[in-house]
């Protein structure tokens, strides 16, 4: 008889399945349920609500992310190198995985004392430890006395953000010119990092 345990792990592999295959917007309780092979109403033994089994499950692109951050950068030797480096990753999965990264950073529904799981981690646990680490990044990169170094992070953060959505779009290759060989992401990583960090010495 499966546990109580593994079947919750069942039910997130399930909604992690379909939200890389189909988006959030496939993100059913009822769909979940039938592909885990368990009753509709099974989910809610574990899941108070279905926003708390979403939050669980982008919980999952949270710790990928980070496993994917940790391994792209751990030979970096500078700190604007690591930067650099999370940005991209962060922009490759942004590409990559676009349902999953559109349901990570929907906290207007998933990050709040009724849709998180009683005895489960908040969703804002595995949210704050990659924007502390960009923070710490802007901090060892700038010597000069602007804002703080959360603020820059934010619109560092943001800028980046807005790329992964408007290239997932389309939008940015209808106003940049590309010649063949060229990487017109590194270029816009690169103008991100001087806007907001001064150009690299």
């Amino acid at each position: 008889m499966e546990s109580d345990s593994s079947l919750r792990e069942r039910l997130i592999d399930v909604g992690v399945e379909l939200v890389m295959t189909g988006g959030s917007a496939s993100l059913g309780l009822r769909e979940i349920a039938r592909r885990a092979g368990v009753s509709h109403g099974a989910p809610r033994r574990y899941f108070p609500t279905h926003h708390a089994l979403l939050s669980a499950i982008a919980r999952r692109g949270f710790a990928d992310l980070a496993a994917r951050v940790g391994a792209a950068t751990e030979g970096a030797t500078s700190a604007r190198g690591r930067l650099r480096t999370t940005a991209r990753v962060y922009l490759e999965y942004a590409l990559e995985h676009r349902g999953m990264f559109e349901l990570m950073f929907r906290h207007d529904l998933l990050d709040s004392e009724k849709h998180d799981a009683p005895d489960g981690p908040r969703l804002r646990e595995s949210t704050l430890p990659l924007f502390r680490l960009i923070v710490e990044l802007v901090a060892q990169c700038r010597a000069d006395a602007g804002p703080p170094p959360a603020v820059t992070a934010a619109a560092l953060w943001s800028n980046v953000h807005g790329i992964a959505q408007l290239w997932g779009w389309g939008s940015l290759q209808l106003v940049l010119d590309t010649a063949p060989g060229d990487d017109p992401l590194e270029r816009l990583l690169t103008a991100t990092l001087d806007a907001h960090l001064g150009p690299a010495r």
